[in-house]
Parts: C-alpha cells; sequence; structure tokens
C-alpha cells in the first residue's frame, strides 16, 4: 500500500449599491501583524451563483461560496501543489489506484450538528462518482472510474474504482468535492439553489440569501479542523462575509475604492492600475489548468476540415489580444494548459500568427478569397458563430478582436451575446455554434479530460451535442490519450500522456489556446490574510481586517 508520506511527493446602480452597503464603515489603522478577530468583510461578486451542489463548484462564483462553507477530505497546497491532511488524517492507496483508505479526523461536524464521519464522506463520493438521477445530481467530472464506498468503521473509508483511478487524491481537495451533510444530499439538485439549505462543515454558515442580490455567510465559533499544516487553527478571524451581486465593473471598483468594499472579484485588466495606484492590493492566482481558448466543433461542415481549423489558428494573434486587451497577469498562451500546470508542454512553435500560411490554407480548402472580401466554397459562406461567455474575462472583447483577425484572411465570424435566451441550447448544438470559447481550472492532469472527453465537459461536442445528425464527429485516438490520463498511475508516463495529447489538440486544431487566465481581484488595504486555492478561488479562513 502506497501511505500518505510517499503519495506526497508524486501526486504532483450606484446609488442602489450605496444604500446596500450602508452598514459597512471603511477606515484605516496602523498595521499590526496579530490577526483581529471580528468585523464584517464586504465581497462584491460579478454574478450570482447558481447552485452549490459542489460538483457545480466549476463556475466561480458558487465556487466562492462553496470554498467557505465546505471542507475537503484532502488539501492541495496552493504552492507546492502537495496533497496535505484535512479532514482525511492519512490515507492509503493500493498498487494499481484502485482502491484509496482514508482515515477521518474525529470530531468534526456538520452545521447542523450531525457528525462528518465515514458514513457521510461515503454517501458523498458515491453521489459524486456515481450521480444521483432521482435528485438530478451529475456525475462529478473529477471522479473517474468509480465502483463504490465502503465504510470500514466509524472514522475509515474506502473507495473502490473499477479502473485505476490516478487522479483521484488530487481529486479530493477541489471545490468539486467538498463535504455536505445527509440532509443536503438529500435535497434534489434545485433546491441548492438555496445557500441556507446547503449544510457542509466549513468554517462559515450561510444564514440568509437574497437570490440573485446578497448572501450573508456567519463564522463558526466551534470550528476547529481547518488544514492540518496551515498556520492558521481554529475559528476563522472574522464574524460575517456579505457577498453583494455588482454586474458593472466600474461600481465595483469604485465602491472598493470608496471604502463600501474590502474586496471585489473580476478586476479588469484596464482597471488594475487605477487600484494599484491607491495602494489596493492586486491578486492574480492562476488558474493552473485549460488555458483560456475557442475551441471548434467538428460536427460542422465549416469547420469539420482540419485544413480550415489550422487556418483560423494561424490567422488568430495572441499576442495581439493580449497586448491589446490584458495585463501582465495575462500570459500568452503557450500550449493549451497553462504553463503552471501539471506536464505542461511549451508548443508556442505550433501556435505562430502566420495570415500568409492561413490563407493559402483556405484557398487549398477550396476556400476563395471574392470580391467583397469574404471566402466562399460552392457558393456557400464561411461564416462562423459563437457566444460570447460572460465569466471569462472580457471575452465579448477578445472574440471580436479574433473576428477582426479573421476577417483579414476573408472569414465572418459572429459574435453573440452570452445573455441571449437560446444561448445554453444553441451552445450544444455544433450546427448553430461552430466555434466557442472555453476554459477550466484545476491543478491536475485529469483537467484536460474533463475539457475534451465526450463524457464530461465535451467542449468539442463529440457525439454531437443536441445536434440531430444521425452520423457525429467522435475522435477515439483523442478519447484514449484522455482516458489513459485518467488511469496510467506511472507518473512519468502519465505526464507523457499530457504531452502527446498537448500536441494533438493542436495539431488537429482542435483550438486555439489564448492566453493563461487568472482570476483576478482586488482587496483593500487593511484587508489581510487572503488565501487562494490552487486554482484561484478565495479562502476566507484566514483573513481579517485591520482597522
Amino acid at each position: 500500500m502506497k501511505t500518505q508520506g510517499t503519495v506526497l511527493t508524486k501526486t504532483f446602480a450606484a446609488a442602489g449599491l450605496a444604500a446596500l452597503l450602508a452598514t459597512t464603515i471603511a477606515g484605516s489603522a496602523i498595521a499590526t501583524e496579530t490577526p483581529k478577530i471580528g468585523g464584517t468583510l464586504t465581497y462584491l461578486e460579478q454574478q450570482p451563483h447558481t447552485v452549490l451542489y459542489p460538483p457545480a463548484g466549476g463556475f466561480y462564483p458558487n465556487g466562492g461560496i462553496l470554498n467557505q462553507i465546505t471542507d475537503k477530505l484532502t488539501y492541495q497546497n496552493p504552492e507546492t501543489l502537495a496533497i496535505e491532511p484535512w479532514i482525511a488524517e492519512s490515507w492509503e492507496i493500493n498498487a494499481d489506484y484502485t482502491q484509496f483508505t482514508f482515515k477521518i479526523r474525529p470530531g468534526v461536524t456538520f452545521s447542523d450538528g450531525t457528525p462528518l464521519d465515514a458514513a457521510a464522506v461515503a454517501a458523498n463520493f458515491d453521489a459524486f462518482g456515481k450521480g444521483k438521477g432521482e435528485r438530478k445530481f451529475p456525475v462529478s467530472e473529477v471522479v473517474n472510474n468509480y465502483d463504490r464506498s465502503e465504510v470500514i468503521d466509524p472514522l475509515t473509508v474506502r473507495f473502490h474504482f473499477k479502473k485505476p483511478s490516478a487522479g483521484f487524491l488530487q481529486g479530493t481537495s477541489v471545490i468539486g468535492s467538498g463535504l455536505v451533510s445527509l440532509s443536503t444530499l438529500n435535497r434534489n439538485f434545485d433546491e441548492l439553489g438555496d445557500a441556507t439549505l446547503v449544510i457542509g462543515s466549513g468554517p462559515f454558515v450561510a444564514t440568509k440569501q437574497v437570490t440573485g442580490k446578497e448572501l450573508t455567510l456567519k463564522a463558526r465559533t466551534d470550528y476547529n479542523w481547518g488544514p492540518k499544516l496551515l498556520a492558521h487553527q481554529g475559528r476563522p478571524y472574522l464574524d460575517e462575509i456579505r457577498y453583494v451581486i455588482v454586474p458593472e465593473d466600474g461600481v465595483r471598483i469604485g465602491a472598493l475604492l470608496s471604502g463600501q468594499a474590502d474586496f471585489v472579484r473580476q478586476i479588469q485588466a484596464y482597471d488594475e492600475p487605477q487600484v494599484s495606484a491607491r495602494g489596493y492590493q492586486i491578486y492574480a492566482p492562476s488558474t493552473r489548468g485549460i488555458n483560456n481558448s475557442v475551441v471548434f466543433r467538428p460536427d460542422n461542415a465549416l469547420v469539420a476540415d482540419k485544413a480550415v481549423r489550422q487556418a483560423l489558428l494561424h490567422a488568430t494573434d495572441t499576442q495581439e489580444i493580449v497586448k491589446t486587451l490584458f495585463s501582465d497577469n495575462y500570459p500568452v498562451a503557450t500550449s493549451i494548459i497553462a504553463s503552471t500546470a501539471l506536464g505542461y508542454k511549451d508548443i508556442s512553435a505550433k501556435l505562430t500568427h502566420d495570415p500568409k500560411k492561413a490563407a493559402e490554407l483556405l484557398d487549398q480548402a477550396g476556400w476563395k478569397l471574392e470580391a467583397d472580401g469574404l471566402r466562399r466554397k460552392d457558393g456557400k459562406l464561411l461564416e462562423l458563430t459563437a457566444y460570447e461567455s460572460p465569466p471569462q474575462p472580457q471575452n465579448k472583447a477578445t472574440l471580436q478582436l479574433i473576428s477582426q483577425q479573421w476577417g483579414k484572411v476573408g472569414v465572418k465570424f459572429n459574435v453573440l451575446a452570452g445573455d441571449a435566451g437560446s444561448r445554453v441550447q444553441d451552445s450544444l448544438d455544433p450546427q448553430k455554434t461552430p466555434v466557442a470559447p472555453a476554459m477550466v481550472g484545476r491543478a491536475d492532469p485529469d483537467v484536460i479530460k474533463s475539457q475534451y472527453h465526450y463524457a464530461n465537459r465535451n467542449v468539442l461536442l463529440q457525439t454531437g451535442g443536441v445536434s440531430t445528425k444521425v452520423e457525429s464527429f467522435r475522435d477515439e485516438t483523442l478519447n484514449a490519450l484522455l482516458d489513459g490520463i485518467a488511469a496510467e498511475v506511472d507518473p512519468a508516463k502519465r505526464l507523457k500522456l499530457v504531452e502527446e495529447v498537448q500536441n494533438y489538440v493542436i495539431d488537429q486544431a482542435y483550438a486555439i489556446p489564448i492566453f493563461e487566465e487568472p482570476q483576478v481581484f482586488g482587496g483593500a488595504p487593511y484587508l489581510k490574510g487572503i488565501r487562494f486555492e490552487a486554482v484561484g478561488r478565495p479562502s476566507f479562513y484566514s483573513a481579517w481586517l485591520d482597522r
């Protein structure tokens, strides 16, 4: 059996806002480095949360809440990426990674007073690994090849897998594996949009929600089970966190700089200088996963030809995009995954901006440039469409700049609003959206499978998405590589597969990586102790207000 010690080395409307915030008093004090207990942190979010079932935590507004109200079996150190003890004191893994046995820390309780014991952990991962059709719980994208749980004793649980699951240990540390009470697991998926119904064991508890507008979290003063190696232990320093939804970038910045807010998410690159100039802190933790990209859906005949996809890749000037729209916190992508990701390989030589080559490839594919500056083939216009993705920074402007770049080689690219009523359905139909923005954060190679595999996020829409085509695109070579990443237990062989996938996706021109996406936050100078998990979601457990 592999013990914990050996695994650690291997796992790798402004007035309205003012009224809403009236109870928040801005102020400053002589800085001290001894944390102060008490106070309310006002946190401005760009978007409201949706459903707080933990596997839905990949949506950053969801994750920013779940990170405060739930704990995980393990903790991924954001600096070293090592997996460390948290709710699990220790663990053992068998030689082929088909059995994982966890010893649960004694004395942990959910906020409703029920024990977080082996039975509760087993129930959580049975739901995450298998889903619950009657509750409409989806299968978690971080749990691969799951078979069943086994409660060995009140504080020991073992998980069995049908095939090796090399990424499972890291998967127990992610936001999608936040542990919730049995009463929460007995609710329906749609009910869990109400944060007050999500009972976790975390340092804060949701006590009041005004849907789409505001959420209040209260500190658990009896909390005493933070990650084992974290310097801070015991109750959170803050008494309360107020989440306020403020979609307008300028209003969030104004509230921060005027002292009406203490911490805000989604500072746009063009706002960073004014925030820094006022002595406020910019935080830009990496998401360490799949880079901000555009992807193609080969079921659409317009992008079924690899030559067309390659042409569009070379027509895209990522340097211009980053220089025009972003800051140094957004490195130009040099692969499909971030340079901070495990298994990263620099393949920038395959991502060159070359309009001449792009034009030649389109000519060779039969798309001829006509007098109006657009390309046609057999009378059909080479016209592509995508919806913007509001959660991604400046995504509309990014896609519009790509549209201009593709227009220079004769390709028409339409960018539709992210709030359109048909967006969700159309985005799953390759016939309507042959192009789509995409990214996902996770500090483990399994993130690549999560993004591209037909059984997970399926961004290429293998098997046709919601399209009615009888015969649909499916790349079994890609799927085999992705399955290999999920199952390979030899670290060196697993990272070799990661390298192969990076090259394969670009050789097939399935994606055009643009930049490494951070999560960018602004914080008041008197806010101390903010931490971020390995893919950029904030943790307020150690945060305190020096005022």
